[in-house]
């Protein structure tokens, strides 16, 4: 049978419902149902429960039209569309299968337009005539048919009247140009040769059927190539559920609303924000704070919005602010040397330890796990070198050590340039305080990133930290069991350790000392490890 369009744009009834039409959809039903029973033709009425397609974000029901629309052949294409996809390195691999699944799919080509008021134009006109479609010249472009008419009249039969296109087109029509517009094709060709195809396409997992597939369409007709080598598919920001939500409110002196969602839900502009509207956590927690939980999760994998996580990213820059404060003394007119100083056993643990640091974030990276990456220096950051490093070596900072001062402002520079891609803005405040003029770049991020020093590779003293550290636990445990302070002196920390061994430890008293605030460390050789602990 035939279409007949009873309902117009506007969403009201058209010429062919008679007496109700020019009234709206929700409207004409109900006088429909009364004009049945006032004839007669009423015979009852249940409830019924059915599936009712809405609109995304209002809710609205969406009835559908029949109108022309614009399309670009795809179906015709998958093969190929399906082997440059395959030629895209996609992280985590399994959105590979996303991207196939829905080419594999697809039963219809992409629709290019829509009946809207904002958009890029078709520029296209229809002679009144015959009804050929005219074209713009390229060199006209852009151009706007609404507006503009045509530099010549019709090519089939001289017609010089014409209907402009009222159409435009899809959002992923010209999103899916992102490579050509941010590599500047039509304006820089040298960069845009230089960039193109581009290293990554950063995205969302629920785009990868539109924004991704739409680009390599794209890109696959024009240019014959992929526009990327590699896709990181990120996941989704949750809300928390009803209970998280109040219980990341509660944390934060923000009183619940009885407004939010009771499962996990994507955040979104029109459903809400979670417990805090991201401008707000913004302003409570800052930048680095926030980018803080979103690195914590990693390609792939949807996060609920975490408070407590951004707290603790908070807490992480405060702290990485304090130790440069305090480090600060220690660096100042004092560049790093090229000759080594001498360094005592906990210093060339650090150091070591910095290098296994590099590499293992490092590898990360290059394998696009930045969760790892930053976990790996988090880490490092709060076990090694604040934790313990710097209570070992303080003393000896204070005595103007030249091997303490050269591993604090090694390993800290060094740290700074891994955690710049977490924390942007702290790490480029520290790093034009500190380092800059030694450094020598104009910034933390164009800056040279850290490489592995040869120098300190030492799996010994990588054995010898950990000694140390289980020591210093031991003294803090000792303390913390009788009531004492953390700072409390000790009067003695006696140590029994095989000769080898004997021999280090007695090269890291002055450390021992400094951490563990023993008046006396005695090392004796022995055949058993023992440690004994009098208090002061």
């Amino acid at each position: 049978m035939p279409l007949r369009v009873a309902i117009d744009r506007d969403g009201r009834l058209t010429a062919l419902a008679g007496e109700f039409a020019g009234l709206p959809v929700a409207e004409a039903r109900a006088r429909i149902v009364e004009a049945l029973k006032a004839a007669g033709l009423h015979r009852g009425a249940r409830s019924i429960a059915q599936t009712v397609r809405v609109h995304e974000r209002c809710d609205t029901p969406v009835e559908y039209i029949m109108v022309g629309q614009w399309f670009a052949r795809v179906l015709d294409f998958k093969a190929e569309l399906l082997a440059a996809g395959s030629q895209v390195q996609w992280h985590p691999p399994h959105m590979e299968t996303r991207f196939r699944e829905w080419v594999e799919g697809l039963a219809w080509d992409w629709c290019l337009s829509r009946q809207r008021t904002f958009g890029v134009p078709f520029p296209v006109w229809t002679c009144d005539s015959c009804g050929a479609l005219m074209l713009a010249d390229e060199a006209e472009l852009p151009v706007d048919p609404t507006t503009h008419s045509p530099s010549r009249p019709c090519s089939a039969c001289g017609g010089t009247a014409f209907t402009p296109e009222t159409d435009v087109m899809d959002t992923w029509a010209t999103s899916s140009l992102s490579p050509q517009i941010v590599g500047q094709r039509l304006h820089d060709p040298a960069l845009y040769a230089k960039v193109f195809p581009f290293s990554l396409r950063p995205q969302a997992h629920e785009i990868i059927r539109t924004w991704a597939f739409y680009t390599i369409a794209k890109s696959w007709h024009h240019f014959r190539a992929v526009p990327w080598q590699n896709a990181g598919i990120s996941g989704w920001g949750l809300m928390p559920a009803s209970g998280d939500a109040a219980a990341n409110a509660t944390a934060n002196g923000n009183p619940a609303t009885s407004g939010r969602p009771k499962t996990h839900s994507k955040i979104s502009k029109s459903r809400g924000g979670g417990p805090l509207a991201p401008q707000e956590i913004l302003e409570t927690f800052g930048a680095d704070a926030v980018r803080y939980w979103t690195a914590s999760t990693g390609f792939g994998r949807d996060s609920v919005i975490d408070v407590q996580k951004i707290e603790m990213g908070a807490k992480l820059v405060t702290k990485l602010w304090n130790v440069a404060r305090f480090a600060e003394r220690f660096l100042e007119g004092a560049p790093l040397p090229e000759a080594l100083p001498a360094l005592s056993p906990a210093d060339r643990w650090i150091l070591a330890s910095a290098q296994r640091l590099v590499r293992r974030a490092t590898a990360a990276f290059l394998a696009y796990d930045y969760a790892t990456a930053k976990h790996e220096t988090d880490a490092f950051f709060w076990r090694d070198f604040t934790d313990n490093y710097l209570e070992m070596a303080k003393l000896r900072l204070y005595a103007g050590d030249a091997g303490a001062r050269f591993a604090v402002a090694t390993v800290l520079l060094g740290l700074l340039k891994l955690f710049a891609p977490f924390f942007p803005h702290i790490t480029e405040e520290l790093y034009q305080a500190l380092f800059a003029a030694c450094d020598g770049a104009e910034s933390i991020h164009r800056a040279a990133w850290p490489q592995p020093d040869a120098r300190f590779e030492d799996d010994a003293a990588l054995a010898l930290g950990e000694t140390l550290v289980e020591l210093a636990t031991a003294a803090r445990r000792y303390k913390s069991e009788r009531g004492l302070s953390l700072g409390a002196e000790l009067a003695e920390l006696a140590i029994t350790a095989e000769a080898p061994l004997a021999a280090q430890l007695r090269a890291a008293e002055d450390d021992l000392r400094s951490i563990t605030r023993a008046k006396v460390v005695v090392v004796e050789s022995g055949i058993a490890f023992s440690l004994s602990i009098s208090a002061a």
